[in-house]
């Protein structure tokens, strides 16, 4: 069947170039002795040529079309959904439970660190807490006597000062409990511990672990990174001119690891500046689950671009020559030696994206698209007319 129609577009080929011959480039007429010379971009059928090439007319539409954009990119996961965990005062590790890969959840021990330092501030607070509590007594006590002229205003300044600063230690040493874990409400002189747990702060699993036990670890030092999944995004990698194609609320489908499971997203910004090599960044959410998933994965997405509506025509009736595309839209008729011709002419556009069997075309300034009666079936012959018009004799 496929020999068939190839046959078939053969003959129909060749027939046209047979009667194009006659009429196309220079043409003699009967009544006079000059040559028509027709211009470059002018092809000239009989009305039986117009029959035979199936020429069909239409108009330029204005439709809403959609295209895909092939992008790749990366996973990534919003900073409050990645944690770093470290422990302010150092110390070594007494035990570790975790690996790679376990599921936590947030407030959950992931070790325990010890540290003499650990004693020095809870030895500390508590002796500033049993301070503060005889400063105050005695500084409501010369209130009482300053005002009943009792208590001279220097005393009273000195024991206010004292009442303050061990009120700040206090306060600080409050702050230091906090950094390391411990409660400073439900601390008490039976309580003093030289090991403290190392919590995770939000749920996920666990990254890495970068400890054992007996190290000492410093206050700089990563204990354990914990990621939650649950929320990813992708930072997808577009070419500058695409840059208008995209916006907030569009979706996206991808892949991930040569894997045939389609995974969804949705576009929440996009980039506000272009870098150094004109590319531009767009950022989605993942939606639903993606067990597979991880971040710092490589993806292949398509991102279904914004609809707009835009002239577009039949993809059929566009035609490429020379790495160009071109339409046919009709110019005139006339009539020669007492037989009908129809003149069509070959305009250079650009096309758009395709969608549902039409394509988007750009056409020349000034061209104007509500009276242009353009060739929608039957330009491929047209445009083979054109390349065999005047290498064949009659």
């Amino acid at each position: 069947m496929k020999t068939f129609k190839l046959i078939s577009y053969t003959i129909l080929t060749i027939s046209l170039s047979l009667l194009v011959s006659c009429s196309g480039g220079k043409k003699t007429n009967p009544e006079a002795s000059e040559a028509e010379v027709l211009p470059p971009d002018i092809v000239e059928l009989r009305a039986d040529q117009v029959k035979l090439a199936n020429i069909v007319t239409g108009s330029i539409e204005m439709r809403s079309l959609s295209g895909n954009l092939k992008v790749n990119g990366t996973v990534g996961v919003a900073p409050q959904n990645l944690a770093t965990v470290c422990m302010p005062f150092g110390g070594f590790v007494k035990s570790a439970m975790l690996m790679p890969g376990n599921a936590v959840t947030k407030g959950q021990t992931l070790a325990i660190l010890e540290n003499q330092e650990f004693i020095d501030i809870q030895l500390n607070y508590l002796d500033a807490k049993s301070k503060l509590e005889f400063a105050e007594a005695e500084y409501q006590r010369h209130t009482e006597l300053y005002k009943e002229d009792v208590y001279s205003a220097k005393n009273l300044q000195k024991v206010t000062s004292e009442y303050k600063s061990l009120k700040a230690q206090v306060k600080a040493l409050e702050q230091k409990l906090a950094l390391i874990g411990i409660s400073p409400e439900n601390l008490h002189e039976a309580d003093i511990s030289r090991s403290v747990a190392v919590v995770s702060p939000i749920s996920g699993f666990v990254k890495s672990v970068n400890i054992n036990i007996g190290k000492y670890v410093a206050p700089t030092d990563v204990l354990f990174e914990i990621v939650n999944s649950d929320k990813l995004y992708l930072e997808l990698t577009l070419f500058e001119k695409d840059a208008d194609k995209v916006a907030a609320g569009q979706r996206i489908r991808f892949f991930i690891n040569n894997e045939t499971e389609q995974h969804d997203a949705v576009i929440y910004q996009t980039g506000r500046s272009v870098s150094t090599d004109k590319t531009y960044k767009v950022y989605a959410t993942v939606t639903g689950a993606c067990k597979n998933l991880l971040p710092g994965m490589y993806v292949n997405a398509s991102i279904e671009a914004s609809a707009i509506q835009t002239a577009s025509l039949p993809s059929e009736a566009i035609v490429s020559f020379d790495d160009k595309d071109y339409i046919f839209i009709f110019d005139k008729n006339k009539e020669e030696g007492g037989k009908q011709f129809t003149e069509y002419r070959m305009v250079e556009i650009q096309k758009g994206v395709t969608d549902d069997g039409f394509t988007e075309i750009r056409l020349p300034e000034g061209f104007d698209t509500e009276k242009a009666i353009v060739v929608i079936k039957g330009a491929y012959n047209l445009l083979s007319a054109k390349k065999n018009a005047g290498e064949m004799s009659c």
